[in-house]
């Protein structure tokens, strides 16, 4: 069971968190030699790299072609399926994911969403979506995602749903995160979405690498949005993460730019927060500029006490920022969604 996997990769109290046992000669999850040459002797994935590996079977089909045509047939059901993909780590991607659900859970209400967190180590679902403490509950057609509380229409499955407390760690190499990357998406009964929004961790690593390998087969797969701050230092793993997208065959929807300025509550001055660097600053980066929000302790408040930020923020720039945001989004991916009447929104 997926329970069973977390707990025996959870660091313990009185553990001092060394791996010994970590094979630094690993040829990666995807080589053709995974699980097969002298350097996996020992390690605890062999077996499961062996059979991951893309050696051509008696079939003639890869074990990596099988998954992804596996993954296509799960999520089936699902219409639309979004990566939300960040270079630099801080520039509030996690937010941006969780407040990005929320908003079209309580925009379209009548629509099911799902959110799946594949930030294996830095889990923000249980915190953002003030979930509780409940286990996963399966059935004979897999396991179920949570339902987010008070969006009925918006579930979602997380590293963090499955570990003891929210201060464990989870210190795993990459195969173990991508087998359970795995698991959320061939394990998890994902039923009938409107959208699937997949929170990936920063970089262009492992776990973006299992995820682009996995849904290779979805014809569904929309591509993704990067998000980023205004400073040079965020964009330069901006352009990385572009390339990477480039370099795998995924499109990339736009970008929106996170922590856009701070507008002053009493005399309304917005202040540029970081100076944008020569290269032209998010317009430089050569893809269609989304949205930009702007710096609010109120969407941080949101997220530390896990509601929707509308809910105490309605009219605010940073509230038109996200909606503008949706609103480019079904445009760009023509998503005919019709926004249900504020009235029946609030009741």
């Amino acid at each position: 069971k997926i329970e069973r996997r977390m707990e025996a990769t959870v660091v313990e109290k009185g553990d001092s968190g060394s791996n010994s046992k970590v094979n630094e000669e690993c040829v990666g999850p995807t080589s053709k030699d995974a699980g097969k040459v002298s350097s996996c002797a020992g390690c605890p994935n062999q077996s499961a790299c062996s059979s991951n590996s893309s050696n051509p079977g008696s079939s003639g089909i890869s074990s990596t072609d099988l998954d992804a045509q596996r993954v296509a047939e799960r999520l089936s059901q699902v219409k639309n399926i979004l990566l939300i993909l960040s270079g630099k780590g801080g520039v509030g991607k996690s937010t941006f994911s969780h407040q990005l659900s929320l908003f079209l859970s309580h925009s379209f209400p009548s629509l099911p969403f799902a959110l799946l967190d594949a930030d294996i180590c830095g889990p923000s679902s249980p915190t953002i979506f003030a979930l509780p403490s409940t286990p996963i509950h399966s059935s004979a057609s897999g396991f179920s995602p949570v339902s987010v509380p008070n969006s009925p229409n918006l579930s979602v499955i997380s590293s963090g749903l499955l570990l003891p407390d929210n201060n464990s760690a989870v210190i795993w190499r990459g195969p173990k995160k991508n087998n359970l990357i795995k698991q959320f998406l061939l394990d998890v009964d994902w039923g009938d979405q409107e959208l699937l929004v997949i929170d990936t961790p920063p970089g262009t690593s492992d776990e973006h690498l299992a995820l682009v390998s996995y849904l290779s087969a979805c014809p569904q797969l929309r591509g993704a949005v990067v998000v980023t701050t205004p400073q040079e230092v965020a964009l330069q793993d901006v352009r990385k993460s572009l390339n990477f997208c480039k370099k795998v065959g995924i499109k990339v929807v736009g970008v929106v730019e996170n922590m856009s300025g701070w507008k002053c509550g009493k005399c309304g001055t917005k202040v540029e927060m970081w100076q944008k660097g020569e290269r032209g600053g998010v317009e430089g980066l050569g893809e269609k500029v989304l949205g930009k929000i702007p710096l609010d302790a109120g969407l941080a408040r949101a997220c530390d006490e896990g509601e929707g930020y509308w809910k105490r923020n309605k009219g605010s720039e940073g509230v038109k920022a996200f909606e503008q945001v949706l609103e480019n989004l079904k445009e760009t991916l023509n998503l005919n969604w019709e926004k249900e009447d504020e009235d029946e929104e609030e009741k």
